[in-house]
């Protein structure tokens, strides 16, 4: 724990409250009040920053949500997390896993990008994906995500029950393998891909977070990930072209359903700190 955080639990520790009683409508009234007031407190210490975390949020957003938890508590909390390629989506969500692992959090995460449907006989007769590619096939079109199996699974989720969602190979097959991988249901779930925020499945998400970062460091990042995989430069930039193309015409367009927006480019340690901090300010309670 470092010197900030074990700072900000000291005082926090002062302040505690006695745990609502969310079996009762009041009780959750008066923890739906905590949270908007620790969302105020969230949201100055991020200001204090030198890179801030969140871009902005939406202001009906929090008496949206606050309202969800008070008159359907059983649901878990569904959080989607999305934006361009190279924006980030993967490397957030491995800082969360880490924090999950080191605070024992009660989140499940789930890759959107498993939901792909199965291109394995396009492949074939194509040759390989850039040749795909290039003959217009558009990878990131709804068109060619399972939404509707999306959808299904995550509401299974957010009514506690376990799944096998399907497992999309990304060895250049196109291949789906169905139902290979098991999701746990927990209190939290963060659904992180492009599709979390398309049509189909966008309104059944809580929160909706929005991962902004201009397009010349993701370009820099696509580019740098591609070498990494031994990716040829030519095909790469052609790839780049697409993923821009995509960006405009599929992520663009519903960047504005999201509740909040974050900055692709905070510093990783930092956005640790954020979620210790969130986890903390959010669960100051003790009971009797």
């Amino acid at each position: 724990m470092n010197a900030l955080v074990k700072n900000l639990l000291e005082n926090q520790t002062k302040d505690k409250i006695q745990k609502p009683n969310c079996q009762t409508r009041s009780g959750r009234s008066l923890l739906a009040f905590y949270l908007q007031t620790k969302f105020k407190q969230i949201i100055n210490h991020d200001k204090k920053s030198e890179k801030q975390l969140i871009i902005s949020y939406k202001k009906d957003f929090l008496d949206n949500f606050t309202d969800r938890l008070i008159n359907y508590p059983e649901n878990k909390i569904l959080i989607a997390l999305s934006g361009e390629s190279a924006s980030g989506k993967s490397t957030i969500c491995k800082k969360i896993s880490e924090c999950i692992e080191k605070l024992n959090l009660p989140i499940t995460i789930v890759s959107a990008d498993n939901y792909f449907k199965d291109i394995s006989h396009l492949i074939e007769k194509y040759g390989n994906f850039d040749l795909l590619r290039d003959a217009g096939y558009d990878l990131d079109s709804p068109d060619n995500f399972d939404l509707d199996l999306l959808k299904a699974d995550i509401i299974q989720l957010q009514k506690g029950f376990d799944i096998l969602s399907p497992e999309y190979l990304v060895n250049g097959t196109g291949k789906s393998k169905p139902k290979s991988i098991p999701v746990k249901s927990r209190k939290i779930i963060i659904v992180e891909g492009m599709c979390s925020i398309y049509d189909k499945v966008s309104d059944i998400f809580d929160i909706k977070v929005y991962i902004d970062l201009d397009n010349d460091e993701r370009k820099k990042r696509f580019l740098n990930r591609a070498a990494s995989r031994n990716q040829d430069e030519l095909n790469a930039l052609k790839h780049w072209d697409y993923i821009v193309y995509a960006g405009k015409k599929y992520l663009i367009p519903n960047k504005n359903k999201c509740d909040i927006v974050i900055n692709g480019e905070c510093d990783l340690d930092y956005f640790a700190h954020m979620v210790e901090y969130i986890n903390l300010v959010t669960n100051n309670f003790y009971e009797e």
